[in-house]
């Protein structure tokens, strides 16, 4: 295929920050939904059951990330045929097939899988879990919908318009649960994520609409066009499998939490939210815009590598500084946002669990920028194995992890089983050797960078000012020193078109 060099786009470097923009205030909704249940609710079993409802929907937000990321190379595609309107019919009935038993079994099957997810240990956990997940399925549905929304503008070099939706919906929707948590209590914030992915999905919808009507596309455009309903759904179901997978992971992990007594699920939760939201901003902002640029150019072995290792660059450097803070003022931070129920060994506790994190946080970075290449180079037969075999392995390892370690045992089991997911995903990209070597460089350099930054303040001073001090000084060696890594990294993206 043909290198595009005319593209209106702003690339990778430029569409990654807006997209990491809207991003970054997905996530800031994210953590202001968890500092508004830790003030209004605190530390207890209603949360514990919110917080098992919450996994289920992660799990169909990456979903429909997946498909995001699945359908955008054939979108594309479309748009240089002249079929884009088409094929993104064909895909939305596609999802509709999908998400209509969805909703079907959150409103008739909440119970038992409220009970299945909170380990049958607590009425009241069970209780706050259905009433969360009647409320959150439907809000994860419009997430699918407006992941393809979103995709179609992204074929259309269109990045803002979604972006928009986003923050747009995530602000309406704080908002709401902020008006009515009071006199409503904890449903409220499902509330709240309901209006979020309303909005979300109908500003890049009335984009679309906006967009046809001014370049006056004839109604028969829109009939679906491509592949069967079959092969559609194929598509979705080898996409999402992997994504579901990881954060089924996550899922597997919240039962064997909840044995450890009330509030562990909690603290789990927050730490992983925390980890979570950072990949999400960095990682899998990068991995979404390069994907129509890739699909255009085409794609070796040997660019994979180097594309794989060039944006997990800058995702790690952000991971060492929130590894930093969190080491040495984990604690404060955690109390500050989060409020007196999580102040002293509470906050402690999910402090060190973020730490904790951040080798799952290092491998989940080359999981996200890794996995959208199989759909360029279209690699796709192995990833609902990697996936069945991730999920098999985890019920083990986390067990292993538990009765270990607790906590900090599921934590470390959630980094290796993803290490084996990412190792299976360079094979299938052709580039292990290569790519996990690059990998480990880049972890290594941001790991002694952020010793050398936050260790010498740890000694002398209090947890607080060390923190910030630590960061300072972290930030002005990687300025200053500006490993070779990074700078190309830096250089290769920006000219990433």
């Amino acid at each position: 295929m043909r290198k595009r060099t005319d593209s209106p786009g702003l690339g990778s470097l430029a569409s990654a920050a807006l997209t990491a923009g809207s991003t970054l205030l997905v996530a800031a909704f994210a953590a202001a939904v968890g500092v508004l249940i830790a003030r209004e609710f605190g530390r207890t079993e209603e949360t514990d059951g919110f917080f098992a409802a919450y996994g289920v929907f992660f799990v169909i937000v990456l979903a429909a990330q997946a498909i995001r990321i699945a359908v955008l190379p054939t979108l594309a595609r479309s748009r240089e045929q002249g079929r884009l309107a088409g094929e993104i019919a064909g895909f939305a009935i596609a999802i509709a097939v999908v998400a209509i038993p969805l909703l079907l079994l959150a409103e008739l099957a909440a119970e038992p899988i409220a009970d299945l997810l909170t380990g049958g240990e607590s009425d009241v956990a069970q209780s706050a879990a259905v009433d969360a997940l009647r409320w959150m399925v439907p809000a994860a549905v419009a997430h699918l919908f407006a992941g393809l929304a979103a995709s179609g503008l992204a074929a259309l070099d269109d990045y803002a318009t979604a972006a928009v939706g986003y923050a747009v919906g995530s602000a309406a929707g704080l908002a709401l649960m902020l008006l009515r948590v009071e006199p409503d209590g904890i449903v409220a914030v499902g509330w709240g994520m309901m209006l979020n992915g309303t909005i979300a999905l109908l500003e890049p919808v009335v984009g679309l609409a906006w967009r046809a009507r001014a370049t006056q596309m004839p109604r028969a455009a829109v009939r679906p066009t491509g592949p069967p309903l079959s092969s559609r759904l194929g598509v979705f179901a080898t996409a999402a499998s992997l994504p579901i997978a990881l954060q089924l992971l996550y899922v597997i992990c919240i039962p064997f939490a909840g044995r450890l007594g009330s509030g562990s699920v909690t603290s789990f939760g927050y730490a992983y939210l925390a980890a979570a939201s950072l990949v999400s901003v960095t990682a899998v902002s990068l991995g979404l815009v390069t994907s129509v640029p890739l699909a255009r150019s085409g794609l070796s072995p040997e660019l994979s590598a180097r594309h794989v290792v060039s944006s997990s660059w800058i995702a790690l450097v952000f991971i060492g500084a929130a590894s930093g803070v969190f080491a040495l003022a984990g604690a404060d931070v955690v109390e500050a946002f989060l409020g007196g129920a999580y102040g002293g060994d509470i906050g402690a506790e999910v402090g060190r669990l973020v730490v904790v994190l951040a080798p799952w946080m290092v491998v989940s970075v080359g999981v996200n920028v890794a996995f959208p290449l199989a759909f360029v180079i279209e690699r796709l037969r192995a990833l609902p194995l990697i996936a069945v075999a991730a999920l098999a392995v985890h019920v083990l390892v986390a067990w292993l992890g538990v009765e270990v370690a607790g906590l900090d045992g599921l934590a470390i089991a959630l980094a290796a089983t993803t290490s084996l997911v990412l190792a299976a995903l360079l094979a299938e990209l052709g580039a292990l050797a290569v790519a996990a070597r690059g990998l480990a460089v880049a972890a290594g350099v941001i790991a002694c960078l952020s010793v050398l930054g936050f260790l010498p303040p740890a000694l002398v001073l209090g947890s607080s000012a060390a923190a910030l001090v630590g960061l300072v000084a972290y930030v002005a060696l990687v300025g200053v020193l500006r490993p070779g890594g990074l700078r190309t990294s830096w250089e290769y993206l920006r000219a990433l078109r």
